[in-house]
């Protein structure tokens, strides 16, 4: 087809993570999921543009003598009113300890400033108490006598079950009864067995008394550039319920995040994710700068690709895929320099993958366009925008998308987002476009009826067939003139074009050694040819985006 006029130059490089919000920082509680004992610990989350950090709870000394506030050792002396004036929860038959669950303002325990809730109880009165059920220490602190010795160490991890309150102990009106359950407050406030009725007065405060706070301290910091996040428990379809990890680029985790809401979850989960892609956009303008225009990176990122066992189980694990100049390639590992492009697992030429969405299953939508073109001809063409299928997908996951490659063979990949699917679209089509571009043109050998023929695909001229020897041409036809195409699957093609004289349909039938590749390049130049003239219109096809919206 021809076109009057220059063709346009490529666009220039564009953001690809433009459907996504602006860099986060932000901060917020969330748990910590123990795989292992099935617990989750209250954590503070601190995410800023580079690193995500968790933060928890601890108790330090800040002025005084004692600069470990590992073990603590307190004496409360026993009030008339109020006794201990705290509640305990836990013990050795829920595997955890007994924790200072309440503190009343004012009261014995209080007056101290040396304990806080979430301490645990580690010996009363000289006796070892933490292997002790509920009830034992229960029993020994009600029993003490006037003046009661604790040492107390405080407990970072406190499983959520035990429900204890976040942050400084203040004041409550929750007086509980005598009767006593590990993961209910038993009342320590209440006179216990003391002969004693005379009020107790708090201790004066001796010089240099070590004085202790509660604060949330970093405990782990992950950094996120080239980092990835997973919602899914590892090799499994299996999706976390308000939960996901994220993976530095050295393999450090942060572990199992859970949140109290889907809201909160989805909120952080973005949050990340805009960070992780801000950082790597840095990349990318970093690796360009070392590269020539026509070896740009046009998008990178880490997605989950299935894989298919031989006893057909899907397995999933990470890969790094990156659009750059003519290659799509496929890593293990991010590349961090320039040397480390030569090490992809796989590479394949751009204007020979065909980009596919997985919506749902047997999910066939055509798209049909005539456009008005520069040279007064029509454009017909049946253009397959990333979702038609010649073979079923049954994916349990969202937003997941296929690259189909040369002699009919596929990578099936997932993305955590809607947002990272629209992105890897836009991308995809990008690439090829620009690629096509490039390139011009691409001529592949072929044969038919024992004679060796050339097949040339070019954006300016069309397609044109000539002999490999004498150079001469058999054929041409403008992209508008083909009208249908049909192929047996393996080597062979019939290409169905309109004479522009007799306005009869003409077949050309040609046998190649990788009909896929082949018919994956006619389709990018198509597309790379609608493009240049209407761009609007390939956005306006966006499948990721209405999948997105629509979900």
């Amino acid at each position: 087809m021809s076109v009057a006029g220059k063709q346009p130059p490529p666009a220039p490089l564009e953001r690809p993570g433009s459907l996504l919000v602006p860099t986060w920082t932000k901060t917020g509680i969330a748990l910590l999921y123990d795989e292992v004992s099935e617990n989750a610990y209250d954590i503070r989350l601190k995410l800023t543009k580079e690193v995500l950090t968790i933060q928890k709870q601890d108790v330090i000394c800040v002025s005084g003598s004692d600069r470990s506030a590992n073990h603590r050792t307190v004496t409360l002396h026993r009030q008339p009113v109020g006794g201990l004036g705290l509640s305990i929860k836990g013990g050795a038959e829920h595997k955890v300890p007994v924790v200072i669950s309440k503190m009343f303002k004012d009261q014995a325990a209080d007056q101290t400033g040396m304990l806080f809730i979430g301490d645990a109880i580690t010996q009363v009165n000289g006796i070892n108490v933490e292997s002790a059920t509920h009830e034992e220490v229960v029993h020994l602190l009600r029993n003490a006598g006037d003046e009661v010795t604790i040492t107390v160490q405080y407990l970072r991890e406190a499983p959520s079950f035990l429900k204890l309150p976040l942050g400084s102990p203040g004041p409550s009106s929750d007086h509980s009864s005598g009767a006593s359950s590990p993961l209910f407050d038993s009342g320590l406030h209440l006179n216990g067995n003391s002969a004693n009725t005379a009020p107790s007065s708090p201790s004066s405060p001796i010089a240099n008394e070590p004085k202790y706070e509660k604060r949330w301290l970093d405990t782990l910091s992950v950094p996120l550039s080239m980092a990835r996040i997973s919602r899914y428990k590892t090799g499994t379809d299996k999706l976390r319920s308000n939960a996901f990890e994220v993976l530095a680029l050295d393999g450090v985790s942060t572990g199992i995040l859970q949140f109290y809401t889907a809201q909160e979850s989805a909120d952080w989960l973005r949050a990340i994710s805009t960070n992780i892609s801000d950082l790597t956009l840095q990349n990318m303008k970093m690796a360009n700068k070392c590269s020539s225009p026509s070896d740009q990176v046009v998008h990178m990122g880490w997605v989950h690709e299935r894989l298919e066992g031989t006893d057909s189980s899907q397995l999933y694990k990470f890969k790094f895929l990156a659009l750059k100049g003519s290659s799509f390639y496929i890593f293990s590992t991010p590349p961090v320099s320039t040397l480390d492009w030569v090490r992809a697992e796989k590479m394949y030429n751009l204007c020979e993958v065909l980009f596919k969405i997985h919506k749902m299953k047997n999910h066939i939508l055509k798209h049909i366009f005539q456009l008005w073109l520069a040279d007064d001809c029509w454009l017909q063409a049946n253009l397959y925008f990333g979702i038609h299928q010649d073979f079923d997908f049954e994916d349990h996951r969202p937003y997941c998308f296929s690259v189909m490659v040369g002699h009919g063979k596929s990578h099936c990949f997932n993305v955590e987002l809607g947002s990272e699917l629209a992105v890897w679209e836009k991308s995809f089509q990008r690439a090829i476009f620009l690629e096509v571009q490039r390139t011009g043109s691409k001529t592949y050998m072929c044969s038919w009826q024992g004679d060796t023929l050339c097949f040339t695909v070019d954006f300016a001229l069309g397609f044109t067939c000539f002999d490999s020897k004498t150079k001469n041409v058999l054929w041409r036809f403008k992209f508008s003139q083909l009208k249908g195409s049909s192929d047996d699957g393996k080597t062979k093609v019939k290409l169905l074009f309109q004479n522009p004289d007799t306005k009869q349909i003409e077949t050309k039938e040609l046998e190649f050694q990788d009909l896929t590749a082949v018919l994956h390049c006619i389709h990018s130049f198509i597309a790379a040819k609608v493009a240049s003239v209407d761009p609007v219109f390939i956005d306006s096809q966006s499948i990721a985006r209405k999948y997105m919206y629509s979900n």
